[in-house]
């Protein structure tokens, strides 16, 4: 196949959106310009790329592969430029960068002082669940995540550079409200509203209950911070959150901090890599910017010092 690299460029678009018109709009093309690559590229492959679907796009076999390679062009690319500005004693390229939705609340300040300091670095930034996040790193899509806890059993590297605790929370009319030294026995009798398996902060409980022998009586699954946060002031449960997700329901006091045994749950907020991925000098100059000014900066998102949902959409 000869492809030129802005097939590859239009392609990965289409494949990452699956969608015509927002490759289009991303590139500053229009849609009839961008079929006509798409239709291009299957004609020197000999093999249809994409499918349609009713009105879904789906990417075949051959198209999967045309999207790793598109990746790797682009990722190689992006290394040269940021290879060369080094050369050149300049801070400038590309920062892939994922975040799990907890760190949501406080990763655009983190990124706003390293913008305002280094002007010359573009970021993406991907915001999903801690699966997802470990799947992008695992395929060299993102240089680094943030998370809440460095996965075992896989090849990665983790920086600490903030604490995270974790506290139990509930709405300000629960009659646990007030109460000092709640036990963990007298906690396991409540229901609790809890994230997806697999989440930092589910992990963490699971542990807390478990090293004293004890079980949840029920407990209801929701998929995001958010959600869980609504249905507890709604009554349905207590739940056991990252401190730095609180800030604004902390404020206005729609939720309510418990005073329990244990708590609040020391952890940490990591940058993790793969351990034989060699940083670029972007992704090292973050790096540095976490550890010696990320602290300062999420603690005063978790003070109130600054507003995160006034400045951040959920989710991306």
């Amino acid at each position: 196949m000869h492809l030129t690299l802005r097939q590859l460029q239009v392609f990965e678009a289409v494949a990452r959106h699956l969608n015509y018109t927002r490759a289009a709009e991303e590139l500053f093309m229009t849609q009839p310009a961008v079929s006509g690559h798409i239709r291009q590229m299957e004609e020197e492959a000999g093999l249809p790329l994409i499918e349609h679907v009713g009105k879904r796009l789906y990417l075949t076999d051959a198209g999967a592969e045309v999207q790793r390679a598109a990746l790797d062009v682009r990722h190689r690319l992006e290394d040269l430029e940021m290879a060369v500005a080094d050369l050149a004693g300049m801070v400038r390229g590309h920062l892939r960068l994922a975040v799990t939705t907890t760190a949501k609340y406080f990763a655009p300040h983190l990124l706003g002082g390293f913008s305002r300091r280094y002007p010359g670095v573009e970021i993406r930034l991907e915001v999903s669940n801690r699966e997802n996040v470990l799947e992008r790193l695992a395929a060299n899509e993102d240089e680094l995540a943030i998370m809440g806890r460095v996965p075992k059993g896989m090849n990665v590297t983790g920086t600490a550079f903030t604490e995270n605790p974790l506290v139990v929370v509930a709405p300000p009319e629960h009659p646990l409200v007030g109460e000092g030294e709640i036990t963990p026995e007298r906690l396991a009798e409540e229901p609790f509203v809890v994230r997806e398996a697999g989440s930092g902060t589910r992990l963490a409980m699971e542990q807390y209950f478990a090293e004293r022998g004890l079980s949840l009586k029920g407990s209801m699954e929701l998929g995001s911070n958010e959600t869980i946060k609504q249905a507890v002031m709604a009554g349905l449960g207590l739940s056991v959150l990252s401190w730095h997700t609180l800030s604004l329901e902390r404020t206005t006091g729609r939720l309510v901090v418990l005073d329990v045994a244990g708590f609040p749950l020391k952890r940490h907020w990591y940058a993790v890599h793969l351990k034989e991925k060699k940083l670029s000098v972007v992704a090292r100059t973050f790096l540095d910017f976490l550890t010696e000014e990320g602290g300062d900066l999420v603690q005063q998102v978790a003070s109130g010092e600054v507003v995160p949902e006034a400045t951040y959409e959920a989710g991306r």
